[in-house]
């Protein structure tokens, strides 16, 4: 009894350019590169606390990103991935502009008002003579 593979006669004519007409490989051409999903950056952001809860919905959408990835789903990991790095500059940008906003005005109200003490300190040195109260 032989039990050997394959059960193929090895003295048997061999049909290879059947074979090669038979199967056609087809080439896709090389993936992309693996979306991101800014989870880290995420995570930070929504540890700041800042306004509109805008580092909570990056978030959101970073772990919505991871999990397509994982299931294999790039397009949709990479459409998730896109929308957290929006959410995520928007917190950046909600988190560092107001207080440069509010430290220009400081510094702008500081000079004015130095301008203005330079001024009236000039108005309050002057000397009058008992004459000009006559």
């Amino acid at each position: 009894m032989d039990t050997s593979y394959p059960r193929e006669d090895p003295r048997a004519p061999s049909s290879r350019k059947a074979d090669a007409a038979a199967h056609t490989a087809l080439s896709m051409g090389t993936p992309g590169p693996t979306p991101r999903d800014h989870m880290l950056w995420s995570v930070f952001s929504t540890m700041y606390l800042n306004l509109c809860c805008l580092g909570f919905l990056a978030l959101v959408h970073s772990v919505k990103a991871r999990d397509q990835k994982m299931a294999g789903n790039l397009e949709a990991a990479r459409q998730y991935g896109s929308k957290a790095k929006c959410y995520n500059i928007l917190a950046a940008m909600w988190t560092l502009v107001p207080p440069l906003l509010l430290l220009g005005l400081v510094v702008t109200g500081a000079l004015h008002l130095s301008k203005l003490a330079k001024d009236s300190a000039a108005f309050f040195s002057t000397k009058f003579d008992e004459e000009d109260y006559n």
